[in-house]
């Protein structure tokens, strides 16, 4: 990582719930959160204020679940539980780490987590928490990554990283074609136009609004987190202009 530190003062990071399911069909792996939480522990430890926002997928998904029949607001509750779920083992592998951590959640549940209260949350940050935003926004019809874009642009982030399986955002399925081709700089319109599927399009619009760069890098390359928020490794990042 460069000598001359952290890029960015606040920052938000996006994790599936798949990133926490390890070599597992479905759950949480410990070891995988464990290994997870490292990787926060150490943008945390250089000053970067960081924020995240996890979802539900290992668990339940709502899209799945209402194509199976659920009423769909009802399947994407059970969602947005899923995701208390994981935010309290992220929670749990961060204290490990010896990390102070707060869980605040969407919808109330006090016995667990604290609600949500922007002014709270950013209080949290300032006094070198990590802040874990849970049950999404809350409602049902949109998605953890909405979620993300609502909450990075609330807590005023420097930008907002997703960490995904592969360190970036390809034209297609890397770990299908091994001829994909890694884009280095996009702009929001493109991934819109060329329906990239980084994100969800409300998402990405709600980032445009906000002027919040999108960074998409590796969860499970080592080390990778930290370089990304010092302006170094591989990524893709995803601007007004690209």
């Amino acid at each position: 990582m460069p000598a001359d530190g952290p890029q960015y003062r606040r920052v938000l990071l996006k994790l599936s719930g798949e990133a926490l399911m390890g070599d597992q069909d479905y759950g949480i792996e410990s070891e995988k959160a464990t290994t997870i939480a490292r990787e926060i522990a150490e943008v945390a430890r250089l000053g970067t204020q960081v924020c995240i926002v996890v979802g539900g997928g290992n668990i339940f998904r709502g899209l799945s679940g209402a194509a199976k029949g659920m009423e769909r607001a009802t399947a994407d509750y059970m969602g947005m539980l899923a995701t208390v779920m994981n935010s309290l083992a992220l929670q749990n592998a961060l204290e490990r780490q010896g990390v102070p951590t707060r869980v605040l959640s969407a919808i109330p549940m006090q016995t667990v987590c604290e609600p949500y209260i922007r002014r709270r949350a950013m209080r949290h940050m300032e006094k070198g928490r990590v802040v874990i935003f849970a049950a999404g926004t809350g409602n049902p019809f949109f998605t953890t990554d909405t979620a993300a874009a609502l909450r990075a642009s609330e807590m005023d982030c420097d930008a907002m990283l997703k960490g995904t399986q592969v360190d970036g955002v390809y034209d297609s399925d890397p770990r299908r074609n091994p001829d994909a081709r890694r884009y280095e700089r996009l702009s929001y319109l493109d991934v819109l136009s060329q329906d990239l599927r980084v994100m969800d399009h409300s998402a990405i619009s709600l980032a445009r609004e906000n002027a919040i760069p999108i960074i998409v890098f590796s969860i499970h390359a080592p080390g990778a987190f930290a370089s990304v928020v010092a302006g170094a490794g591989t990524f893709t990042i995803i601007t007004e202009d690209a």
